[in-house]
């Protein structure tokens, strides 16, 4: 493909290939073209239909991945839409041998859940919201409350900010005035060491020689969190879309 061409003319070039080659067509988000730094308006769907008759824009499952059940689980969604939960499963191991509560046990597990299947920026809001119907108010909280509590050292606990922090941002990087306010409003929560704990417990160095099964959790995960019988995405709970929205991530409406 020509390297001269702007980013938008390689989407273009690349949607165009792809519905050449195939029976529908992709259209990504915006959030997905932003990412990219890309602000010019999305590829045309009705010119890239005509170009290719028989293609259309995908509003069902997306060929490219995994099948879902059509009651999908929270273990599904680990399996066949989360990424890599190396990082999940030790940190909630790391967890039950620190001898935390179930609930806490669930809450390690969940902790990056936004970031493995959903949006990485803020990822400890999303993960909360994504969770908040199903599991105790206590444990979407702590999810919540990590993405703050993370920047912030507690001694007490032995709880140091990260050397990769400085590595990857830097060490004169200072959270958001936002961050700094909600560590302010939460250092003083009832709940504050139920957040704490998801920083204790949050592995940031893996061992490759560690390997945890997902079904090591299956009965906290049914002890706690409460799966509804609709599948997550259908069943009319107020996060009901953001599951659906990573059930067909490239749907086009």
């Amino acid at each position: 493909m020509n390297d001269t061409l702007t980013l938008s003319q390689r989407a273009d070039a690349l949607e165009h290939k792809m519905s050449q080659e195939l029976d529908y067509i992709v259209i990504k988000s915006r959030l997905y073209t932003l990412a990219d730094g890309d602000l010019s308006p999305a590829p045309n769907a009705a010119a890239l239909m005509a170009k290719n008759p028989r293609a259309r824009v995908l509003m069902g499952d997306d060929p490219r991945l995994p099948a879902m059940p059509e009651a999908p689980t929270l273990i599904d969604f680990f399996k066949y839409r989360f990424g890599p939960s190396m990082h999940l499963l030790q940190s909630a191991r790391h967890a039950v041998k620190g001898g935390l509560p179930e609930k806490m046990v669930l809450a390690c597990l969940l902790h990056d859940i936004s970031t493995t299947g959903f949006i990485r920026g803020d990822h400890g809001y999303w993960g909360a919201q994504l969770v908040e119907p199903y599991v105790d108010e206590e444990v979407t909280w702590a999810i919540r409350a990590h993405q703050v509590l993370r920047f912030y050292p507690d001694e007490s606990v032995g709880y140091e900010y990260p050397q990769s922090y400085i590595n990857a941002f830097g060490d004169d990087y200072r959270p958001d005035r936002y961050v700094e306010e909600d560590y302010k409003r939460m250092r003083d929560h009832k709940w504050y060491m139920s957040g704490r704990m998801i920083t204790v417990h949050d592995i940031y160095s893996f061992d490759p020689n560690v390997h945890v099964e997902l079904e090591e959790f299956t009965d906290v995960i049914g002890r706690h969190f409460r799966q509804p019988k609709e599948g997550l995405g259908f069943d009319n709970s107020p996060v009901a879309h953001m599951w659906r929205a990573m059930i067909r991530p490239a749907k086009y409406l």
